[in-house]
């Protein structure tokens, strides 16, 4: 990519209004999934910004421009990331990931590795970061535009937000290093006029427990084991929120979406609080939405 102005590496510029629309995940250097999200060595996870696995046709990506990653623990406390922020800027145009910057030799050779093109863009590489504190080998990824960043470029953390990260402008995803338990948030989509059977192409929105947002779709992908499902990796202990809308395909029907098999009280649309308790290791939660 060609480089900015030397100014724009000092500090961040002022922040742009409105919330960050679109999505990221978590994926491997082609841009294909990789099983529950969970990886088998830090270097294997790679960062893309598009509608991500299951979007309908035309779903939206990131908004274009230029933004700005991390990787911390779970709970947003512990930064692991390592070199300068502007080392982890990102392109997107056309809704997806096109390229990076090389950060003014501020940067390590052979860090934030380029994957190929697939679905969401150009992967990034998240390297080089730290192992998380998490006894769960848990890790959470975020991207902000670069206008929404309040640290000096040129540092690699500062004192303001969250890492100089704010929450509502930025986007998050959850994923594994070296572990096998498998503890996730999977809603699925029936339709009432044929049986009950699972629709795929539906979205939600995840709000984390820190009120970051990102949005993920229903899809069935037997080799790795997803199976109708809009999934959320790896959620950290506390309440997250999981917004069911109408959207084209499923009209929410009055007293119709359960949580682990219990009907909610609240009719159609709705935002379900799921509390996710340090005791669950290896659990999946199931949210089912009837649809007419």
């Amino acid at each position: 990519m060609g480089l900015l102005v030397f100014g724009a590496l000092l500090v961040a510029s002022q922040a742009n209004g409105g919330q960050v629309t679109g999505a990221i995940f978590t994926t491997v250097a082609d841009g294909s999934e990789v099983n529950f999200n969970i990886y088998a060595a830090k270097t294997d996870v790679y960062l893309n910004g598009g509608p991500g696995p299951g979007a309908p046709a035309g779903a939206a990506g990131l908004p274009d421009g230029i933004y700005v990653f991390m990787v911390t623990d779970p709970s947003g406390k512990t930064l692991l990331s390592q070199d300068a922020a502007a080392c982890r800027r990102f392109v997107v145009s056309g809704g997806n990931i096109t390229g990076t910057f090389n950060g003014y030799g501020l940067c390590l050779t052979g860090t934030h590795l380029l994957g190929t093109f697939g679905n969401g863009g150009i992967p990034v590489q998240l390297m080089p970061y730290a192992d998380t504190p998490n006894n769960g080998g848990e890790y959470k990824a975020w991207a902000t535009p670069v206008g929404n960043y309040l640290c000096p470029l040129t540092a690699t953390d500062c004192s303001s937000g969250v890492h100089g990260f704010q929450h509502d402008f930025s986007k998050t995803d959850n994923f594994k290093v070296k572990v096998s338990a498998v503890r996730e948030i999977d809603t699925r989509f029936h339709d009432t006029n044929n049986g009950g059977a699972l629709i795929d192409g539906m979205g939600i929105t995840w709000f984390d427990t820190l009120g970051n947002s990102n949005n993920k779709w229903s899809y069935y992908n037997q080799a790795l084991d997803v199976n109708h499902e809009a999934h959320v990796e790896s959620p950290e202990n506390g309440t997250h929120q999981i917004v069911i809308r109408n959207q084209v395909g499923c009209t929410v029907d009055g007293n119709s979406v359960f949580l682990n098999g219990q009907l909610l009280p609240n009719t159609g649309p709705q935002t379900v609080t799921v509390k996710m308790s340090p005791s669950y290791k290896n659990i999946t939660i199931f949210i089912d939405v009837n649809c007419n």
